[in-house]
């Protein structure tokens, strides 16, 4: 059975998708106050079916503490319009977005499409090379040491680490880190890799090569 977490605070239009998606075995869990959701053990569901407009929390808030603190596919099902919106939460992390209102059918699809790519990406994790990297509650450990790192290195860092090989925006990292100086975020960005990639020179020769500049968007963990 498939286990999807949705907060959406429109219980008929939840019982609605939950009735439908039941027939084929997944079981959806509704709740209409996002703080509820994100205290219900979100790592124990398959993925997350998000609405934007909640009761004492924005959904994009939400969103970006989902993506922070789990590994889970997360669809965005709004009816705001603003394009804005749609571009933040794929900026965040939001894997789709669905404008209300719509059609079941399509969401199912959306759901079975995405928990397929979802599961070719864990297999591939796991047949690949161990990292040297780990990440163990607010430490990180490089070839099996911990790094002393200040909060906004490890932010940085730990995105650097969950995406290893892909590069990221610098406004992804910017947008991830919520202890970087918000006057100069650009110059302050270049300030914290350089003091990560001289953290990790200190414990490994090619340990300053770790962290690649990707020229004209960002960075990447190699």
């Amino acid at each position: 059975m498939i286990n999807i977490l949705m907060i959406e605070d429109d219980p008929e239009f939840a019982e609605l998708l939950t009735e439908y998606l039941a027939q084929y075995d997944i079981k959806v869990t509704n709740f209409e106050d996002p703080f509820l959701g994100l205290s219900a053990g979100v790592k124990k569901y398959d993925l997350l079916i998000l609405d934007l407009t909640l009761p004492g929390m924005d959904g994009l808030e939400v969103c970006e503490e989902v993506i922070r603190k789990y590994d889970m596919p997360v669809i965005i099902s709004s009816a705001r319009s603003d394009i804005n919106d749609k571009v933040k939460a794929l900026d965040i992390g939001a894997d789709d977005y669905l404008p209300k209102p719509y059609d079941p059918k399509e969401m199912y699809a959306r759901i079975m499409s995405l928990l397929r790519r979802y599961s070719k990406a864990q297999s591939s994790e796991l047949s690949a090379p161990q990292s040297d990297f780990e990440i163990r509650g607010d430490t990180i450990y490089f070839k099996g040491d911990a790094l002393s790192l200040t909060p906004a290195e490890f932010e940085v860092l730990s995105l650097l680490v969950k995406h290893q090989g892909i590069t990221q925006s610098r406004e992804q990292i910017i947008n991830t880190s919520g202890n970087m100086s918000i006057d100069s975020q650009g110059k302050s960005l270049d300030v914290i890799i350089s003091k990560i990639r001289s953290k990790l020179g200190g414990k490994d020769t090619n340990g300053t090569k770790r962290i690649q500049a990707v020229r004209g968007v960002g960075y990447k963990l190699v």
